[in-house]
């Protein structure tokens, strides 16, 4: 297993173990203990899977409040997508700057967003699969998200006219955004 930090700290692309034999292909998608080695400290206990039927869907940019705030390791197990992710954790130095990773199930590279990042995706072809951790529980109550078009963010998407959720469509600018940030850790 490789991990491979990014430009913001604490954000980690990881391209997973593969074992071929014969046949089969067994890929090691998660090593609590290897995990460790490299600082990750977050336990996992929720699995999560998103299917998106078209290409250009894009979810996000979500995130949960304080003290509910969620780390994800995010894979993509059918098709691809441009996942992007925002330091929203106020006094640190990269605060509102953005980086996006491709992901596919052909690269089956995963990326770890902690605490205290905004997360969203654009599929890049039909029928997309995505499968995600969080080492918190969904709670409606926290439940946050920034305006993918933002901006000051000015983050480049693969497309200009995604197809967004009712929700999404909704979501405030990080100025309007930032005054519930809150973060520990």
């Amino acid at each position: 297993m490789k991990v491979v930090p990014t430009k913001l700290d604490g954000a980690l692309l990881i391209e997973p173990r593969i074992r071929t034999d014969f046949d089969d292909l067994v890929i090691e998608v998660y090593d609590k203990t290897l995990f460790a080695e490299y600082g990750i400290r977050a336990v996992f206990i929720q699995d999560n899977h998103s299917l998106s039927q078209q290409s250009g869907i894009l979810r996000g940019l979500h995130y949960q409040l304080h003290p509910k705030a969620q780390a994800k390791l995010v894979r993509v197990i059918s098709g691809a997508i441009c996942d992007v992710i925002v330091d929203i954790r106020k006094g640190s130095p990269t605060y509102g700057e953005w980086q996006d990773f491709y992901l596919s199930a052909e690269n089956k590279q995963q990326l770890l967003v902690p605490k205290g990042f905004a997360h969203g995706f654009c599929t890049l072809v039909e029928k997309t699969e995505v499968q995600y951790k969080v080492d918190e529980f969904y709670a409606p109550n926290c439940d946050r998200g920034i305006a993918w078009d933002d901006p000051l963010l000015n983050i480049t998407w693969p497309t200009r006219s995604p197809i967004l959720s009712e929700k999404d469509k909704k979501h405030p600018n990080l100025i309007d955004a930032e005054h519930h940030f809150i973060w520990e850790g």
